[in-house]
C-alpha cells in the first residue's frame, strides 16, 4: 500500500481516535516521570546531611545513589515487557504504589543500610514508571500529535536529571533530609487517582514473556562491576576484594549475553548491536548520562564542602544546567541544528560542547563559582542538542514493531551510564583526594574533623578541589571520545544505507491493541 492510499483513512480516523483528555493525561504522566527522574539526582545535595546524621561513608553514599539506578536499569526491559503483556495501566499504577511505599521507607530510614534497601525498592517502582509512561504517550496520541507530545515528555526527562539538586536544596533548607523522599507521597497518591480515572488500559496479549532470569543476571552483573569500581580507592585496584567483584560482574554479564542470544523472548535482543546506527547512538547516550550524572554528583558536594554554600544555595547554583536544557528544548534550537547538520553532526557538536563544559568546570570551577556557571551552561546546551538526536537515532534503528523495546534499551543504558558516572568519577575523585591527604578518613568531613590547624584544613580543601578537577577532566575526555565514536558510526551507517530502498511502513495498530 502506498502512502497516497494510506493517508485518507488515517486522516479520517485520527479525530475519532483521539482521547478527549489526552493532554491532561500527558500532564499526569509527566508529573510521575519528573518525580522518578528527580530522585536520580535529588539525593546528591543531601550528601553532607546524610554524612552527619547517618554517619555514612563515601561508599555508603554511592550505594544510596547506585542502588536506585542499578535496580531500575536492570528491570527496565522486563518492566516494559510485563506492561505490554499484562496491561500498561496496571503496571503504571503498580509502579506508582511501589515508588510511594519505597519513598516512605526511605524518608523514615534510621541507618545507611535501611536507606540503601529503600532506594532499591524505589528502583523497582521507578522501572515500571519509566517504561509505561512513554508507552501510554504513544497509545493516546495519534501520529499528528505524537511528536509534540513525546517532545514535551523528553523535555521533562531532561529537566528531571538537572533540577533534582534545586528541589533537594529547597527541602533541606526548610526540613530534615527525609523530606526529600516524603515529598513523593502526595505526588504518587495523586498519580494513582489520576491514572485510575483517566488512563485507558492497553496491552498486547501476544507480547513477549518477561525475562526474569535476564533481569536478575543484568542487575547482579552491573552491581558487581560498579561495586568493584566503588571499592577500588579503598581496597586498591589490584586487591583480591576488587578483582573478585569485577570478575564476578564480568562473568555474569557474559552469561547474560549468552542467555539472551539463546532464548526466544530476550530482554535485550543482542542482534541490535549489529546495527552501526544503534551502537553509535547507544554509545553517545551512555556517555552523556555518564558525564551528567557523575558531574552533578560531585559538583553538589564541591559547592557545599569546598565553596561553603548551604544546600539550597548549592541547588540553585546547579540550576543553569536545567535552565539551558529547558530553554533550548522549548525554542527548538536543537531541532533546527539537527535539520542543518544531520544526526551525526548534531551529536558530535552537542557532546563536544558538553565535554567543553566539563573541562571549563575542571579548570576554572575549583575555587570560584563563575567558572562552574559557564561550564554548567555549556553542558546544558550540549545535552539539549545531543540527547534528542540520540533518542531519534536509537528509535530509527529499531523496527517499528520493537519501538517499546527500543525505548527500554535507551532507558536501561542511560540509567547504567548515570550510575557508572557516579561510580567512576567518584572513584577518581576519591583516589586523587586520598593520594593528596595523609589522613585516615573515609570522607571529606571526616578528614576536616581530623585536621588540627587552619593550614591543614586548607590543604584538605585544596585536595578535594584537585580531585574534582581530575574527575571532571576524565569525564570530559570520555564524553568527547564518545561523541567522536558515535558520530563516526552514524556516518558509516548513513553511507551504508544511502543506496538501500526505504523499508515499508509498519501497521501502527498491529502490536498495540487497546481495550476498554
Amino acid at each position: 500500500m502506498t502512502a497516497t492510499t494510506a493517508e485518507p483513512p488515517e486522516a479520517a480516523a485520527a479525530p475519532r481516535d483521539r482521547h478527549p483528555q489526552r493532554w491532561l493525561i500527558l500532564g499526569v504522566i509527566c508529573l510521575a516521570q519528573l518525580t522518578v527522574l528527580l530522585d536520580n539526582t535529588v539525593l546528591s545535595v543531601a550528601i553532607p546531611s546524610l554524612t552527619r546524621e547517618l554517619d555514612a561513608t563515601s561508599s555508603d553514599i554511592q550505594w544510596m545513589i547506585n542502588a536506585y539506578s542499578l535496580v531500575q536499569s536492570g528491570l527496565l526491559l522486563t518492566a516494559g515487557s510485563a506492561a505490554d503483556r499484562y496491561g500498561r495501566k496496571k503496571m503504571l499504577t503498580t509502579g506508582l504504589v511501589l515508588f510511594g511505599v519505597g519513598s516512605l521507607a526511605a524518608g523514615l530510614a534510621q541507618s545507611s543500610t535501611q536507606l540503601i534497601a529503600a532506594r532499591a525498592g524505589m528502583g523497582i517502582g521507578g522501572a515500571l514508571l519509566m517504561t509505561t509512561t512513554l508507552a501510554v504517550v504513544v497509545q493516546i496520541f495519534d501520529e499528528d500529535e505524537r511528536v509534540r507530545a513525546i517532545g514535551l515528555w523528553a523535555t521533562v526527562n531532561s529537566l528531571g536529571f538537572a533540577a533534582g539538586p534545586l528541589l533537594g536544596g529547597f527541602m533541606l533548607n526548610h526540613f530534615w533530609w527525609g523530606s526529600i523522599f516524603l515529598i513523593n507521597l502526595p505526588v504518587a497518591l495523586l498519580g494513582v487517582i489520576a491514572v485510575v480515572r483517566l488512563v485507558p488500559e492497553s496491552k498486547n496479549p501476544q507480547g513477549d514473556r518477561p525475562d526474569l532470569v535476564g533481569a536478575a543476571l543484568s542487575t547482579v552483573g552491573m552491581a558487581s562491576v560498579v561495586y568493584a569500581i566503588i571499592s577500588g580507592p579503598e581496597h586498591g585496584w589490584t586487591s583480591a576484594h576488587v578483582l573478585v567483584a569485577a570478575g564476578v560482574g564480568l562473568s555474569v554479564l557474559a552469561a547474560f549475553t549468552v542467555y539472551e542470544l539463546r532464548i526466544p523472548y530476550p530482554m535485550l535482543d543482542m542482534h541490535f548491536f549489529r546495527n552501526k546506527q544503534f551502537v553509535g547512538a547507544v554509545t553517545g547516550a551512555i556517555l552523556v548520562a555518564f558525564g551528567m550524572g557523575g558531574s552533578l554528583y560531585l559538583l553538589t558536594q564541591h559547592l557545599q564542602f569546598v565553596l561553603g554554600y548551604e544546600p539550597l544555595e548549592a541547588g540553585l547554583r546547579t540550576a543553569p544546567l536545567a535552565v539551558a536544557v529547558v530553554v533550548l528544548n522549548t525554542v527548538g534550537l536543537g531541532a533546527r541544528l539537527h535539520a542543518k547538520l544531520g544526526t551525526p553532526g548534531t551529536i558530535l557538536a552537542g557532546m563536544s560542547m558538553m565535554a567543553g563544559g566539563l573541562a571549563v568546570i575542571a579548570v576554572f570551577g575549583g575555587h570560584a563559582y563563575s567558572g562552574m556557571f559557564t561550564g554548567l551552561v555549556l553542558m546544558g546546551a550540549g545535552i539539549s542538542f545531543s540527547m534528542p538526536a540520540m533518542a531519534n537515532a536509537i528509535m530509527s534503528a529499531i523496527p517499528p514493531e520493537k519501538a517499546g523495546v527500543g525505548a527500554g534499551i535507551n532507558g536501561t543504558l542511560a540509567e547504567f551510564g548515570n550510575g557508572l558516572g557516579v561510580a567512576v568519577l567518584g572513584a577518581v575523585l576519591n583516589a586523587r583526594f586520598a593520594a593528596l591527604v595523609a589522613v585516615s578518613a573515609t570522607s571529606f568531613p571526616a578528614a576536616m574533623a581530623a585536621a588540627g590547624s587552619a593550614g591543614e584544613r586548607q590543604r584538605i580543601s585544596d585536595a578535594f578541589a584537585s580531585g574534582l578537577e581530575t574527575s571532571q577532566l576524565v569525564g570530559a575526555a570520555a564524553v568527547l571520545l564518545g561523541g567522536a565514536i558515535a558520530a563516526a558510526l552514524l556516518w558509516r551507517a548513513e553511507r551504508a544505507d544511502s543506496g538501500k530502498p526505504a523499508p515499508a511502513a509498519a501497521d501502527p495498530t498491529a502490536t498495540d491493541p487497546a481495550s476498554a
